[in-house]
C-alpha cells in the first residue's frame, strides 16, 4: 500500500470518508482524523441546508447547473455552488461537468417524493431545537447528569413539543421514516399469525402496525400514542394510498405513564416499539405496570423491541443513538442486563 505522507506516524488510522476515492484503503494520521471530527459538524450543517433548499428535490431526475438551480430554490449561485461543491466531495450529489450537478445514490434519499427518504430525520436532527442541547449543554450534561435538551429549553422533550405544533409534526414525520433506515424484520420475524389485534403503545402514525397488517389480513391494530400525533393519522395514510390495512386500524390518545387501553382476549398482543428507550428505569416501570394491569384479565401477550447495547465496545451507531437519549431525555439503550 502507498501513502501520499513521506513520513507516516507510528499508529495510523483508516478515514470512513473515503467513499469515491482510489482503490484501497484512505490512511490518515491520528491528529488530522481528530481534527475531521472535530469539524464534522461542517457536514452535517452543509446537509442540513441542503436538505433545507430542497436542491435534491429541485434536481428530481434531471441535471442543472448552480446558476439554474439558484433561481429554481432561491439562492445565490455562488454560494450554492461552494455547497455544492462540498457536499459532492462529502459524496453526496454528483457533478456531471463543470458547476453542473445531478442526484447520486445518496443525495436522492433527500427528495420528499423518494418512498425510503431521509430528508426529514436530516431536518429533524439537525432542528435548532435539537442541535442547541449538543451546542450549548452537553458539557453541563455531563458534568452534572443532567438532561441537555432540559438545560437548553426549560422543559422535558415530551413537554416542549406539546407546545411547538411545528417542532411536533418535524419529530412525527422524521419517526415515520424510521422504516427507511431499521427496515421490515419486526414484521417478518415474529409469528404474528397467532394474535388478532395489534396494541400498538407509542406507536406514532402506525406505521409498524401497518406494514404488519399488510402481510397478515385476519389482524386489526389499536394504535395509541400522545393526541397531537394519532390527531389525522388515518387522513395521512389515505393521502399515502393506503386502503384495505387501514380499514383494519384504529386510533386512540393514551398516556403510557397514566394508563394504556385494556385488551380484549388473550388474542392480543401489546406492541411496544422503541418506546422504553425514552424513559429512565423508574419510568420504565411505571409504563410496564400500566401495561401489565391491561393485559392481565385477558392474559394478552406483550413485545418489547428496543436496541441492545453490548457491554462493551459498542459500535458506533448504538453508542450514537445511546448519546441522543442521553442529550434528549432522561433514558437510554440498554445493555441485555439493564
Amino acid at each position: 500500500m502507498t501513502c501520499r505522507y513521506k513520513r507516516m506516524p507510528a499508529r495510523c488510522v483508516v478515514s470512513p470518508n473515503s467513499q469515491g476515492s482510489a482503490p484501497g484503503c484512505k490512511i490518515v494520521p491520528p491528529p488530522i482524523r481528530l481534527l475531521q471530527i472535530g469539524s464534522a459538524f461542517w457536514q452535517s450543517r452543509a446537509l442540513y441546508v441542503a436538505a433545507r433548499l430542497d436542491i435534491a428535490g429541485a434536481l428530481a431526475d434531471g441535471e442543472a447547473s448552480a446558476e439554474t438551480l439558484a433561481e429554481r430554490i432561491g439562492a445565490d449561485a455562488d454560494a450554492l455552488y461552494r455547497l455544492l461543491r462540498m457536499l459532492m466531495a462529502m459524496g453526496v450529489f454528483e457533478e456531471v461537468a463543470s458547476k453542473h450537478f445531478k442526484n447520486n445514490r445518496l443525495s436522492s434519499y433527500l427528495r420528499p417524493d423518494h418512498p425510503h427518504s431521509v430528508r426529514a430525520m436530516v431536518l429533524m436532527h439537525n432542528s435548532p431545537e435539537m442541535s442547541r442541547p449538543w451546542f450549548e449543554q452537553l458539557e453541563q450534561g455531563v458534568r452534572g447528569g443532567g438532561v441537555p435538551f432540559e438545560l437548553a429549553h426549560g422543559q422535558a422533550f415530551y413537554s416542549y413539543m406539546d407546545g411547538i405544533p411545528e417542532f411536533d409534526a418535524l419529530f412525527a414525520q422524521a419517526m415515520d421514516s424510521v422504516e427507511a433506515l431499521a427496515g421490515d424484520s419486526f414484521a417478518t420475524d415474529f409469528d404474528w399469525s397467532r394474535f388478532e389485534r395489534i396494541v400498538d403503545i407509542g406507536g406514532s402514525k402506525g406505521a409498524k402496525s401497518l406494514a404488519i397488517l399488510k402481510r397478515h389480513p385476519h389482524l386489526k391494530a389499536l394504535v395509541a400514542d400522545r393526541e397531537q400525533v394519532i390527531q389525522g393519522a388515518a387522513h395521512f395514510w389515505k393521502e399515502k394510498g393506503e386502503g384495505a390495512a387501514l380499514q383494519r386500524m384504529s386510533f386512540v390518545a393514551c398516556d403510557l405513564l397514566q394508563s394504556v387501553p385494556k385488551a380484549r382476549s388473550d388474542k392480543d398482543i401489546y406492541l411496544l416499539s422503541a418506546v422504553l428507550h425514552g424513559f429512565d428505569d423508574e419510568a420504565c416501570i411505571t409504563a410496564l405496570h400500566h401495561v401489565a394491569e391491561a393485559a392481565a384479565e385477558s392474559d394478552a401477550a406483550i413485545a418489547v423491541m428496543e436496541m441492545v447495547m453490548p457491554d462493551k465496545r459498542a459500535d458506533m451507531g448504538l453508542a450514537s443513538f445511546d448519546m441522543q437519549m442521553f442529550v434528549n431525555t432522561r433514558g437510554r439503550e440498554r445493555t441485555q442486563a439493564e
